[in-house]
């Protein structure tokens, strides 16, 4: 059974400031998070922003990136990000992280952002793990 999502946008800040993001672990190497999609998210065609879309993604799996290093500080080092599909107004985004592998100092992950049911954005990314708790 997994937890309930929580918020982890607590701190005042870039994501905070953006509607915040929910996340929740499902196992040790796998993650999920999640926000609505509002009006300053929109790009001039009233579609989902990408940078919107890679921030989200770069919160998100960066929160994963933390998690799966047993707490310890994290930094994107890298983050290659596709864009697939589209997203609007309202529109809930499910973002999948899984943890490809881990090494002493780096972090490697894929992750997918979905709209019902669509893959709208991939992406893998390096974190570096800045130091060990």
């Amino acid at each position: 059974m997994t937890k309930e999502f929580e918020q982890i946008s607590l701190k005042p800040g870039f994501m905070k400031h953006n509607g915040g993001v929910l996340f929740r672990n499902i196992s040790e190497n796998e993650f999920e998070f999640k926000a609505t999609i509002k009006e300053n998210h929109l790009n001039a065609a009233k579609i989902t922003h990408g940078g919107y879309l890679s921030a989200l993604i770069d919160a998100g799996a960066g929160t994963a990136a933390h998690r799966s290093a047993e707490n310890s500080q994290c930094v994107t080092i890298s983050l290659d990000i596709k864009f697939i599909g589209t997203s609007k107004l309202n529109d809930e985004i499910i973002g999948n992280v899984k943890i490809l592998k881990k090494t002493n100092t780096l972090v490697f992950l894929f992750c997918e952002l979905r709209c019902k049911d669509k893959t709208i954005t991939s992406a893998s990314g390096v974190w570096k793990i800045l130091k060990k708790k």
